[in-house]
């Protein structure tokens, strides 16, 4: 999606019916919608447990409409509409309850998301009484409550231990993610970039849309053929030009096919989309931001001697800090260990380098690849082969978020084969757990892709303000 950090919204636009029907829009703004819609959905006397956790559902599918810009895309002119049977209710004019008004003056900057993704959980839910869904039960959480239950555990309870709560989000106004002018043959930069990787990701769904070999953030002519087809496809004149209408016509196809307005979102993932983090990084750290420092490292590390390999794993161990001061040392920093803003950018623009070096100009299909082995791979087989596949399926263990990383240690053990046969599972493959000619050019072929794609990348570590004095590596 355009959007990469979601943001609150100052105001947000409601359509006071249905989608095709001829009422009215008003405009409120994003904090009296929440506390209007959760004073029309739920009961003021509910423990605070059970409020707390309906109104952080609320925020979040709310945010999950204004983020996919599900009616514009449509053409419509609203976020959201007040009808229960597509939305959440909200009564115009209503008066809100005393105690959801001070709750929602605390809250309503925070919102859901599954860990390792960026978009706002799309949040469903219903009465649990004459409406049950694959979600939050309104009544069910009150229950749960009573129980001595928290927010999050009620949370938990219902959309899976995989979430988490995103506090104090920024605020600002509400933009449109539509450029402003058309992009063509010669645009170039980020709005291109967003273009070429829903391309990409409509073409698994399309495949008479050419894939995009090098997403590089240039409209050239691979990607105008790209967006002719895709004009072409879905009714719109096929003139290679990304205007207006095949602009939100590629976000509505794109949310439509990733699912991103349901709960069982495909998900879109920091690493590819974003690097950028509010924090430094040290010892003991965890999580998706260490794991896309490990994979930039264990890349670096395959070119430089001096920087020892690191175990992709998510987890800011010893070997890591080893890794980072080397680089640090190597590259004239501060020694220290810690990743700030100066050494996250250096260790980025050192791997983008390097990759797109190894892929000479951005051409995805020159990139230097083990050859193919001439005899299938199982358990028992070792090697420098061996080694690569290891590489490859860690590099989409880290794209995919749900595959575990395994050791590169040249050895073909379980673990190797279990990740074989889980990525066989994924493609449709036989789930042999061994690597054959049509595995390897599968596990291969997403391993392109999915480094390719890292070239898109810009870096914007800080997560604070620059301010006069603030100094960047020569």
């Amino acid at each position: 999606m355009p959007t990469v950090i979601p943001y609150i919204p100052n105001t947000i636009t409601v359509h006071l019916g249905s989608p095709d029907s001829n009422a009215n829009n008003v405009t409120v703004p994003f904090i009296d919608y929440i506390k209007n819609v959760a004073s029309s959905e739920i009961y003021p006397t509910w423990n605070e447990a059970a409020i707390v956790a309906n109104i952080y559902a609320q925020i979040s599918y709310a945010l999950t409409k204004v983020y996919t810009e599900i009616y514009p895309s449509r053409g419509y002119d609203y976020d959201i509409t007040s009808s229960t049977a597509y939305d959440q209710k909200y009564i115009y004019g209503r008066n809100i309850f005393d105690n959801i008004d001070r709750i929602v003056d605390i809250t309503f900057n925070d919102y859901l998301r599954r860990m390792g993704f960026i978009e706002p959980l799309a949040a469903k839910y219903c009465n649990g009484t004459t409406v049950t869904c694959r979600g939050l039960s309104q009544w069910g959480s009150e229950y749960l409550a009573r129980d001595g239950y928290s927010a999050m555990d009620i949370l938990y309870n219902y959309y899976g231990n995989d979430i988490e709560l995103v506090v104090n989000a920024p605020i600002q106004n509400l933009m449109r993610s539509y450029p402003g002018e058309a992009l063509r043959r010669g645009s170039y930069g980020e709005n291109v970039v967003v273009v070429q990787r829903e391309l990409n990701r409509i073409s698994q769904n399309y495949p008479a849309i050419p894939k995009l070999e090098s997403v590089d953030g240039i409209y050239g002519s691979r990607t105008e053929a790209a967006v002719r087809r895709f004009q072409e496809i879905f009714g719109l004149t096929a003139d290679g030009i990304v205007g207006r209408a095949t602009w939100y016509k590629l976000i509505n196809i794109y949310v439509g096919i990733t699912r991103l307005a349901e709960l069982n979102s495909e998900g879109q993932r920091l690493f590819g989309i974003s690097l950028e983090y509010p924090d430094a990084i040290s010892l003991g750290d965890r999580g998706e931001k260490v794991t896309i420092l490990q994979y930039f490292l264990s890349v670096l590390s395959a070119f430089d001697p001096y920087i020892p390999p690191v175990t992709v794993d998510g987890v800011f161990g010893q070997r890591t800090e080893d890794a980072v001061v080397a680089f640090q040392k190597i590259n004239g920093l501060t020694p220290d260990g810690v990743v700030g803003d100066v050494t996250w950018n250096a260790i980025y623009s050192q791997f983008r380098g390097t990759v797109e070096r190894v892929f000479e100009g951005n051409d995805a299909f020159r990139i230097n690849l083990v050859p193919a082995p001439t005899e299938t791979l199982t358990v028992g087989s070792r090697g420098d082969t061996v080694s690569a596949l290891q590489e490859y399926l860690n590099a989409i263990a880290l794209d995919n978020g749900n595959n575990a990383f395994i050791p590169v240690d040249g050895i073909y053990g379980q673990q190797t084969a279990d990740a074989v046969r889980q990525f066989q599972m994924q493609s449709g493959l036989p789930q042999t757990g061994n690597v054959d000619r049509a595995t390897w050019e599968a596990i291969t072929s997403a391993y392109v892709g999915i480094v390719s794609q890292t070239l898109t990348s810009p870096s914007q570590f800080p997560g604070r303000d620059l301010q006069r004095g603030d100094r960047d590596y020569e």
